[in-house]
């Protein structure tokens, strides 16, 4: 039959990784990405056990705990610093085997960028629509610049943004979140800044994130709810960061004072709502294109890897492209969904303000440890169905 080719379109998280995982599975692979080069943004994530575990169930080995740090302790705080609840991550993370690592964007794209070596990855690429033929199966992908690449399978890994979903369901409205999100990654030491640490600071209306990259570098984020049209069009400094935060914990205003403004990112904090189909024929979507979430969870980019380990097992040997494609759809949506739907109602929660503010508190504080145990050691997690699934009826159709 020969080796048949894989067009991805994207080279972020899900795109490189599904690339490697499709190489690996015998598939010849090209990635294209719109970006004139690859610049990873300047912030970190969480790549967390459930992620990892995917990883090493298509033996790939990205040495994530080299290039990153394993996360050792989780607390939620008051935005003064009073401790609200330890989270059991670590005691989980020890049950499954399976470590989570702090990484920064940078760092996991090198690791991918590694893992890719050799594939073709073609950079100022844009994507603009695609076609396929009835006869041969075979897919056509146009570039804005007038060129084409023909392949057996098209992965939509092209984020938020998508071209292929745009096709494939047309135009839809985002959805917002209410809050604005700035982030930035800085040198930082503090007593109460740990090896391994994250914690959370939790106001009205206010959420802060310190997380600690490794090598003394800490990762940092803060939400304030604003309208979507400023939290989209935002134009503030450093100045009102630090406004924003004033009187929180010591250790908050400090991160916040030794970042160089320039380094201070702003992003708007959006999902869509949940798409049932992903994909057509030799057509699918994976991770952001597929299924966007808002970050409460911290698994935008797991849900990514997540989804790149599954399709490759289902194109691995697979004689009927359409249908393996559907299996992995199937395979991903409940799981998928439900994170989607956990991220949105988290955030709402944790965003609370007002009166809502110590129902929030008092919530987590006493929620019994076997609850809160259950549901982080689901989300950590990784449980792919048994391959036979691909000759089941599927619920999209072909």
């Amino acid at each position: 039959m020969g080796r048949r080719r894989a067009l991805v379109i994207g080279a972020g998280i899900g795109g490189l990784t599904a690339a490697a995982a499709l190489r690996d599975a015998g598939w010849d692979v090209e990635i294209h990405e719109r970006a004139a080069e690859l610049r990873a943004a300047g912030s970190g994530l969480s790549v967390m056990s459930n992620a990892v575990g995917a990883l090493r169930s298509i033996g790939l080995d990205l040495g994530l705990e080299r290039r990153g740090q394993i996360l050792e302790s989780y607390h939620v705080r008051t935005a003064r610093g009073r401790l609200i609840r330890e989270f059991p991550f670590p005691a989980i993370i020890r049950r499954l085997g399976v470590p989570s690592v702090l990484i920064t964007r940078s760092a996991l794209q090198g690791a991918l960028l590694e893992a890719t070596d050799g594939i073709p990855l073609h950079l100022d690429s844009t994507a603009r629509d695609f076609t396929t033929d009835p006869r041969s199966g075979e897919v056509t992908v146009r570039f804005t610049d007038g060129r084409e690449a023909r392949g057996d399978v098209l992965i939509g890994a092209d984020g938020f943004q998508s071209a292929i979903r745009r096709q494939l369901v047309g135009p839809e409205e985002s959805r917002d979140s209410g809050y604005i999100v700035w982030l930035a990654l800085t040198p930082f030491r503090h007593e109460r800044f740990t090896p391994g640490s994250v914690t959370h600071y939790w106001g009205s209306g206010q959420r802060f994130g310190l997380v600690d990259m490794g090598g003394g570098l800490l990762y940092w984020w803060g939400t304030k709810n604003m309208p979507a049209a400023r939290s989209h069009d935002w134009r503030g400094g450093k100045a009102e960061v630090a406004r924003a935060f004033s009187g929180w914990a010591e250790e908050v205003e400090r991160a916040i004072a030794v970042t160089p403004e320039e380094d201070i990112l702003s992003v708007p904090s959006r999902d869509r709502a949940f798409l049932r189909r992903w994909g057509s024929g030799p057509v699918t979507l994976l991770g952001d294109a597929a299924h966007p979430m808002l970050t409460s969870l911290g698994q935008g980019s797991g849900m990514a890897i997540e989804d790149a380990a599954v399709l490759a097992r289902r194109l691995r040997g697979a004689t009927d492209v359409p249908e393996a494609l559907r299996a992995y759809e199937d395979e991903r949506r409940d799981r998928t969904r439900a994170m989607v739907a956990s991220s949105r109602s988290v955030s709402d929660f944790e965003q609370s303000e007002n009166l809502r503010r110590p129902l929030r508190d008092a919530y987590f504080r006493f929620m019994p440890d076997r609850k809160l145990t259950g549901i982080l050691e689901q989300s950590l997690t990784f449980t792919p169905e048994p391959p036979a699934l691909t000759g089941a009826a599927t619920e999209g159709g072909r």
